[in-house]
Order: C-alpha cells, then sequence, then structure tokens
C-alpha cells in the first residue's frame, strides 16, 4: 500500500452500535438519489481471529464471529501481537492492529476457501492457544473496504441490510472506478 497517497486521502471515524470506532481514509465517494455513501479504508490494518477445529479428516481455519468467544480470547491475542510490536484493537466492524506488519511469506498464507469465486488470502501474524482451542490471527492481504452512508453531518453510519441490498449492484460500477483510477 502507497502510504504517502493514504495520508493525503481524508478521513473519518465509523461508530458502530455499541460504541466502538475505526478511523477510516474516505477512498472513494458516490452519490445514489441524493444521498452520499462513501468507501471507506481502516486507517490501521484489519486482522482476523480463526479457531482451529479438527474433524477426521484435517484441520480447519474457521472464523471467530461471536462477540463473547472475542472477549475472551481478547487478553491472550493483545499480548501475542504485542511481542511483534503490534498493538491489537477492538474497533467498530473488524479487529485492527496499529503497527507495521511483517512482510508476507508465501508459506505463512493461509487461503480461506469458503468460495472459490471469493478467495480470500490471509498473512498469519500469529497462533496462540486458549483453554486447548488453536486461534490464530490473520490480515487479509487485499483491501478491506467498508461502505457507508454519509449524514448531514459529514459522519459515516454502517449501512442497514435493506440500504446494502438498494445499493449492492452499483458496487461492480463503484470497483470499476476505483480500479481504472488507481492504474
Amino acid at each position: 500500500m502507497d502510504e504517502e497517497m493514504d495520508m493525503d486521502a481524508p478521513s473519518v471515524t465509523l461508530t458502530d452500535e455499541v460504541g466502538r470506532a475505526l478511523n477510516c481514509y474516505i477512498e472513494h465517494s458516490l452519490d445514489v438519489e441524493g444521498q452520499e455513501y462513501v468507501l471507506l479504508l481502516p486507517v490501521d490494518s484489519p486482522v482476523e481471529v480463526f479457531a482451529w477445529q479438527e474433524d477426521a479428516e484435517d484441520e480447519e481455519a474457521v472464523p471467530v464471529e461471536d462477540e463473547d468467544e472475542i472477549d475472551k480470547i481478547f487478553p491472550i491475542a493483545k499480548a501475542v501481537l504485542a511481542e511483534q510490536n503490534l498493538i491489537l484493537k477492538r474497533t467498530a466492524v473488524t479487529l485492527t492492529v496499529e503497527g507495521d506488519l511483517p512482510e508476507a511469506e508465501e508459506e505463512e498464507e493461509l487461503e480461506n476457501d469458503e468460495d472459490e469465486e471469493e478467495q480470500e488470502e490471509l498473512q498469519l501474524l500469529a497462533s496462540f492457544y486458549y483453554e486447548e482451542q488453536e486461534y490464530a490471527i490473520y490480515a487479509p492481504l487485499d483491501p478491506f473496504f467498508i461502505l457507508a452512508r454519509m449524514d448531514a453531518d459529514g459522519v459515516p453510519n454502517l449501512l442497514s441490510p435493506e440500504e446494502f441490498q438498494k445499493i449492492e449492484p452499483m458496487l461492480p460500477m463503484l470497483e470499476d472506478q476505483l480500479f481504472d483510477g488507481a492504474e
């Protein structure tokens, strides 16, 4: 990622329903029927926590999405990442880390094979155990965009499922504009 380019992008703070904040750069703005929507990119690096599940034949990494489970493992995950000079944060939408991520090495990547077309490549940052369960913290190698609606005060708001369904058909056009502008 070109950090100099990001420094010039305007930034906003996105807040979720429980009051967690996430500082983001505004990557793109789009007007739909008089309403401004923005494509946001978190300032800090998003991360995902996976639990390794074993079945009879192999291991599978399953994303940890339960808030109670995240609450339980968060202090350990934070301590493990602190050993790498990374600060784990409980932010809106996703967990993030502040600090310089190590260079990605091919053997550390996890290909999340939920759907072949939407395969996400991830970089292993750390792994740890909690109550005999193995967990791993990964950073997505692709940009992590968040779609939000701007209110009259210039504050971004997460979309309701209904709003997302309304704007979703326009996302390919928005992606084309983004990637054409990046070339």
